[in-house]
């Protein structure tokens, strides 16, 4: 559970500011639940987490409102992480706020997260003419959904995976599922992802991946964490040479977060997929 002296924002009755106010952002020290998972804080891993924003707004001097999509990468070494409804009470912030332009906001932004995460955070901002260059895209790979299996678990279950590669197989694969779903870690309410896998190593039997992301269903975890999980589950049992866990989650407030880690790729492309 989380340790409520951390001041988050979550479950709580909240005014919504209208003006700028950097202080509504709230950090999570990442460290707390990698302990859990056995993360050192010498990462087995590099990525980033990456945000879009699409209910972003305020207004330039003349009062007149502009609004903007945002796209934030928040790098997994930063110490904290951003607790999303305070991102989005962040966000709504700048609704009634003059600002000189696009340049002023963005300067802003990149400042504010930098504070609050520890580390250097990028951040685009798209004006409305760029918005119709937003296309969705698919995963690439295969996708598992489609197996054919029985399911009698709903609890996370990393034994799941144990056994599940064929030590005469080695492949380099891509696999996808859309049947991830957990819960916010306080409040409850359903996540809803997509995770691709991509991997080096001995082949990773289908149906006990998919099983393994099944059991997630009911698991309470913030996002980051959950592929971080996958990510650490998988190298565990699995022992890939090399390995990239990806999800998109469908978007809450306005915002949808989409962790990437690896232990080999550097940048991952920020694809829409239809849900989002």
């Amino acid at each position: 559970m989380v340790d409520h002296k951390l001041n988050l924002p979550l479950g709580e009755k909240t005014a919504y500011k209208a003006e700028y106010d950097p202080a509504l952002l709230c950090p999570f020290p990442r460290q707390i639940k990698r302990d859990e998972i056995g993360v050192a804080e010498d990462l087995p891993f590099s990525g980033y987490d990456i945000w879009n924003a699409f209910e972003l707004s305020w207004l330039n001097l003349k009062g007149k409102p502009v609004v903007a999509m945002g796209e934030f990468h928040i790098p997994c070494e930063s110490p904290n992480l951003v607790e999303s409804k305070s991102f989005k009470l962040y966000l709504n912030s700048f609704n009634q706020t003059c600002f000189s332009g696009f340049e002023q906001v963005e300067a802003l932004l990149v400042k504010d997260l930098c504070d609050v995460c520890g580390a250097p955070i990028l951040v685009r901002l798209f004006d409305s003419r760029q918005f119709d260059t937003a296309k969705l895209q698919s995963f690439p790979g295969t996708c598992i959904d489609g197996l054919d299996i029985e399911v009698k678990g709903y609890s996370l279950n990393p034994a799941l995976l144990k056994n599940a590669t064929d030590s005469e197989c080695r492949v380099e694969e891509e696999l996808y599922s859309h049947l991830l779903k957990s819960n916010c870690l306080v409040t409850n309410q359903p996540d809803w992802g997509s995770v691709l896998i991509r991997y080096c190593g001995r082949k990773i039997d289908q149906e006990s991946l998919l099983r393994y992301l099944i059991s997630f269903r009911q698991h309470n975890e913030f996002h980051e964490q959950c592929v971080e999980r996958i990510f650490m589950d998988l190298m565990r049992h699995c022992q890939p040479e090399r390995l990239t866990v990806y999800a998109r989650y469908t978007r809450r407030g306005g915002l949808d977060i989409n962790p990437f880690r690896s232990n080999y790729e550097d940048k991952i492309e920020n694809l829409r997929l239809a849900r989002q």
